[in-house]
């Protein structure tokens, strides 16, 4: 059963027949001004999350740095991203998205500030910027239960996926970032984003509110942290998130090295391309979640980590780019941006609404961390072998491995956990 709180609302803002106590419906137009604002405030913090990844070919050379230390360069702001998200997950359940959304924005002008007009100098600069621009990658975690609180259970997929497309942001900072230091010099794409960052910020702290009613986390920290911690729906979507947008965030920040390296493109055609990798897993995010509120999320996740699995499979044989090889690509980017919807739509159906935040903030430090291995893994392989394809190779056995836990232990425990939930 829904539980309702004293004054008839649901735990997400809503009455127990889908309205909200201000009168507003779920399908009104609030809702979907602060889905839009939301959206927009992940996509422009991970615009800044990933301007050091279409640079990475650019430092490597100018800065004489190994394979390792251009995939440590970029990979620093995705772990520091993915494990700030379980403080600031559960600090979102304790002061909601209206605080935190500018709070996040506006503590990353500063690294992004820093490397534009100072950072560019040295590797250590680089690096230390970089674990600073880590905060940006925090934002998930706020937008998450933000989003969730507006919007009934039978509609969080698509709501929650359609807030995941924000991490096409990515694509922004992949489509301007090169041709931005060509024509306007080193520091023009990071001026850039902190003037945006400072918009958005002004913006999101005067139109921003969290929903009517929305549960409010009351405990400890610490212990809340416990409680989550304790549900098994935290280490199952741990473990989705971690192969499905974690794939997406390897590819997104390690392809142009893989493209360069592995087919001798240029970095422009190299960074364009892998700007149409995430446009096509943005796009499919929001399907992801909008499948899922149709026919489950356990199929939708099943279907994709099979066709990762082929795909990876293909792709380690290393084809020819045209078309096999933008085939398998772009194919797994689809898979991949369609199962991370489908993993948060599991979690918005299942995770209880005072805990929403830190089971975010849990699973998309899984998801940060499973892009965080893979590009220093495969630099790694490709210094020893000359060759990607162990590491590819690896992601398919990652992927079956998955879709095994999938069809049995998440569906069953799936099957159980909402089997007793009435809808929404």
């Amino acid at each position: 059963m829904t539980n309702t709180s004293p004054t008839g609302t649901s735990p997400t803002g809503t009455s127990p027949h889908g309205t909200s106590p201000a009168g507003t419906s779920p399908a009104g137009r609030r809702p979907a001004v602060m889905l839009a604002l939301a959206t927009l405030g992940f996509a422009v913090n991970f615009w800044a999350w990933a301007l050091l990844s279409p640079l990475g070919p650019r430092f490597k050379e100018s800065l004489g740095l190994s394979a390792a230390q251009q995939a440590l360069l970029v990979a620093v702001p995705v772990i520091v991203g993915s494990l700030g998200r379980i403080p600031v997950g559960a600090l979102t359940d304790r002061f909601g998205g209206r605080v935190m959304f500018p709070l996040i924005s506006v503590a990353t002008i500063v690294p992004v500030l820093f490397i534009g007009v100072a950072g560019q100098t040295s590797f250590a600069a680089l690096l230390a910027g970089g674990f600073f621009l880590g905060v940006g990658g925090t934002v998930f975690a706020v937008g998450v239960p933000f989003v969730n609180a507006w919007f009934p259970p039978h509609r969080r997929g698509l709501a929650v996926g359609v807030f995941g497309a924000g991490m096409g942001g990515t694509a922004i900072s992949a489509l301007t970032t090169v041709s931005l230091v060509r024509t306007g010099g080193a520091a023009t794409p990071f001026l850039i984003t902190a003037a945006v960052l400072a918009c958005y910020a002004a913006a999101a702290w005067l139109v921003l509110r969290d929903a009517p009613g929305r549960t409010v986390a009351t405990e400890p920290l610490a212990a809340r942290m416990a409680a989550t911690l304790r549900l098994p729906i935290t280490w199952q979507a741990c473990v989705l998130y971690a192969v499905a947008f974690g794939g997406y965030v390897a590819f997104s920040v390690y392809l142009p090295a893989y493209l360069q390296t592995g087919y001798g493109l240029e970095q422009a055609d190299a960074a364009n391309r892998m700007a149409g990798f995430v446009v096509l897993a943005v796009l499919l995010r929001p399907i992801g979640g909008w499948l899922s509120d149709r026919v489950g999320p356990v199929p939708v996740l099943a279907g994709g980590f099979t066709v990762i699995a082929v795909m990876a499979a293909v792709q380690a044989l290393t084809p020819g780019l045209m078309p096999m090889g933008t085939i398998a690509f772009l194919t797994m980017a689809a898979a991949l941006g369609a199962g991370s919807g489908a993993t948060f739509a599991l979690v918005a159906q299942v995770a209880p609404a005072d805990k929403v935040g830190s089971v975010t903030g849990l699973v998309g430090a899984a998801g940060g961390l499973g892009g965080f291995v893979p590009p220093l893994l495969m630099g790694f392989i490709y210094g020893e072998l000359g060759s990607y394809g162990l590491g590819l190779a690896l992601l398919a056995v990652t992927a079956v491995i998955t879709l095994a836990l999938t069809v049995t232990v998440i569906r069953t425990a799936a099957t159980r956990r909402t089997a007793g939930v009435a809808p929404g």
